[in-house]
């Protein structure tokens, strides 16, 4: 990506919608058509439904269009948007990615109590993915999730991993946290 230019705003575009590439098209599409740029985006299914996260930049002339295309885009194709403005992340060069790993029986409260575990040591939360399955010997159902965080600098890692290690001892989970590696090609 490139250094926005001072001029250059930021739409984040949230969708959903019943056909994952019809909803990814036509939403690309409008940004090329409106002179915007997709800067990110994530797709994921959930059911019969897909979402689809854009963050698209441009000036604001270019914004603006694209933001009074989407009812009219939404109604023809069948989906619903929820639009924001945003502004550029901040630049965190000292903060540390790291990948938590969880898997257990499910119950309704991991997710939360993950969170909260991050939110009182002041980790950042960057991406998370959960899925559930039925477990093949006994037909439980089982959680697996994906954590992607961001360590505040100055933060003592193996302490942080051992708090984090007996967290999940406590509530029965099968958990890692280790550092962030690109995914090679």
């Amino acid at each position: 990506m490139t250094t926005p230019s001072i001029r250059e705003q930021f739409l984040v575009i949230s969708a959903l919608g019943p056909n994952p590439m019809e909803l990814t098209n036509v939403l690309c599409r409008a940004c090329f058509e409106n002179r915007c740029a997709v800067d990110s985006t994530r797709l994921s299914r959930h059911g019969e439904y897909s979402a689809l996260v854009l963050q698209v930049s441009g000036n604001w002339d270019a914004l603006a269009r694209m933001e009074s295309a989407l009812p009219g885009l939404g109604k023809k194709h069948d989906f619903r948007t929820s639009v924001i403005r945003s502004a550029i992340s901040a630049s965190r060069p000292q903060a540390l990615p790291y990948v938590a790993y969880v898997s257990a029986v499910y119950r309704p409260d991991i997710i939360s109590e993950l969170c909260q575990f991050f939110i009182d040591h002041r980790v950042e939360l960057e991406s998370m993915t959960c899925d559930t399955y039925l477990a093949p010997q006994t037909g439980g159902t089982m959680l697996n999730a994906t954590l992607t965080v961001t360590l505040p600098a100055g933060t003592q890692i193996s302490w942080l991993r051992d708090q984090f290690l007996d967290f999940a001892d406590a509530l029965n989970l099968d958990a890692l946290i280790e550092p962030w590696r690109p995914q090679n090609p």
